[in-house]
């Protein structure tokens, strides 16, 4: 359910930001064709090589590359465990994807583990997630013993004997019952907004959360009073990964050709996973009240992942919101789809990210490090990101998010200057190697290490 409508979100009849009178307006799309399959890519390409540091001091300049390498020196002969819950599909695994490579070219050995389990095992932990988020879940002893017995099966298949154990968000958590014995210390980074847990949920997860030595945020909100130390992290993007490097024209235009989208009008745009805390349903109803005023085109790309037993349920939902509507095009990519959501971000008037609950949101810190005026739900890190009408705009409610989509198409020089101020805002705040800084620096503190002179 959408929250009330403001007084500043109104569609009808409503003044824009310089006072003039908005009417609607009969806007008819011209007549095409509906649309043709569009051609998804059904293999995967061949990965590139990661890139190395030095590749980077076009973008960051040298000095902080140096800082780098100079807080890597004390941490050379220590080893480094991350385990999470997919290799693919979400921003955990991209991040990891692209922080591992870097550690190692720095001489931190590190190692990237991943769970397993059953179907039973991931629709109780996707459960423990949207619970997590705030939403409701009959907590059942079975849900508990099924996240027991696949924890301790994950537990008994993995070995611990590194300096450093970072496990990260609910689904491996349970694996800290290994802490006794080994070596190494225990760090939890939580991804999630846990500012309104399910009672039930947390309070199975908290015993399992205070043993470890430190917890990891991405928000000051989203934290827990809890018995163990607590820092905060920003998740990032890799601005030289598939998804985020710059792009020849002759690939956008082929992306579009593929895609079926018409490059001379308008296209609105949402990237994520099919889920239902994504709120895809409501980005259709938004651009169907926006389409009254404005035309345009609407693209929701997504797909799913190996943790997620939602992802096909909920396509079908937004397949039937979408109807006939030729103007949207609904993509279910493969996780290998990094430079087709990169080109589809570039090609994009505006970027829409209206979720219902979040943990940060990297999507929409892509979109702002392409210059892109973005949408987006103030909910969860999202804020963080887009300070309203200076970096982007936040919206609260599905009528809100149709008027600011006519406002800024109709209004082309304030889009462009929150596009340009958005990815100043990421360049200062959000790239990996100011990730990369803050892991460094923690790793020194639990280790009681220092650079070497």
């Amino acid at each position: 359910m959408s929250a009330p409508q403001r007084p500043e979100e109104k569609i009808e009849g409503g003044n824009g930001a310089h006072g003039e009178s908005v009417q609607a307006v009969n806007v008819t799309p011209p007549p095409v064709e509906r649309r043709r399959k569009p051609r998804i890519p059904d293999t995967p390409p061949a990965p590139p090589p990661p890139p190395s540091l030095d590749d980077y001091e076009p973008l960051l300049g040298k000095p902080e590359l140096d800082e780098l390498r100079f807080l890597a020196s004390g941490l050379r002969a220590r080893t480094l465990k991350m385990v999470n819950s997919t290799a693919v599909g979400g921003g955990v695994a991209e991040i990891l994807n692209r922080l591992i490579p870097l550690m190692s070219e720095l001489e931190v050995s590190t190692r990237w583990e991943v769970i397993t389990g059953g179907n039973d095992f991931f629709e109780v932990t996707k459960a423990f997630h949207n619970a997590l988020h705030g939403g409701e879940y009959d907590f059942t002893k079975e849900a508990r013993e099924i996240f027991l017995t696949y924890s301790e099966m994950n537990r008994r298949r993995m070995e611990f004997g590194e300096d450093l154990v970072v496990i990260h968000d609910p689904q491996p958590c349970a694996l800290v019952r290994s802490k006794t014995g080994t070596p190494g210390r225990w760090i939890w980074r939580c991804h999630i907004d846990l500012s309104h847990p399910h009672p039930g949920v947390w309070g199975f997860l908290r015993p399992f959360v205070e043993q470890y030595d430190a917890a990891i945020f991405s928000s000051p909100a989203f934290s827990r009073q809890l018995a163990v130390p607590q820092y905060l992290f920003y998740p990032c993007i890799d601005p030289l990964s598939e998804k985020n490097k710059e792009l020849d024209e002759s690939y956008l235009q082929k992306i579009c050709d593929d895609f079926g989208i018409d490059r001379s009008r308008p296209v609105v745009t949402q990237v994520s996973r099919f889920d239902r805390l994504k709120d895809p349903v409501g980005v259709v109803q938004a651009f169907k009240l926006a389409r009254k005023y404005v035309d345009c085109q609407l693209v929701l790309a997504g797909g799913g992942a190996s943790d997620d037993p939602e992802g096909a349920a909920v396509l079908q939902e937004v397949v039937e919101a979408a109807g006939d509507d030729p103007d949207i095009i609904i993509l279910n990519l493969p996780p290998w789809s990094a430079l087709e959501i990169n080109a589809l971000q570039r090609i994009s008037t505006i970027v829409i990210q209206k979720s219902l609950r979040e943990g940060f949101g990297l999507t929409v810190t892509e979109a702002l490090w392409k210059g892109k005026p973005v949408i987006a739900s103030a909910v969860g890190g999202i804020p963080t990101q887009i300070i309203h009408k200076l970096t982007g705009v936040l919206v609260h409610s599905i009528e809100g998010c149709a008027y600011h989509i006519r406002y800024l198409l109709t209004h082309p020089e304030l889009a462009r200057r929150l596009g340009q101020d958005g990815r100043e805002h990421v360049r200062e705040n959000f790239l990996i190697t100011t990730n990369l800084r803050r892991w460094l620096v923690l790793f020194q503190v639990m280790l009681q290490v220092a650079p070497e002179k």
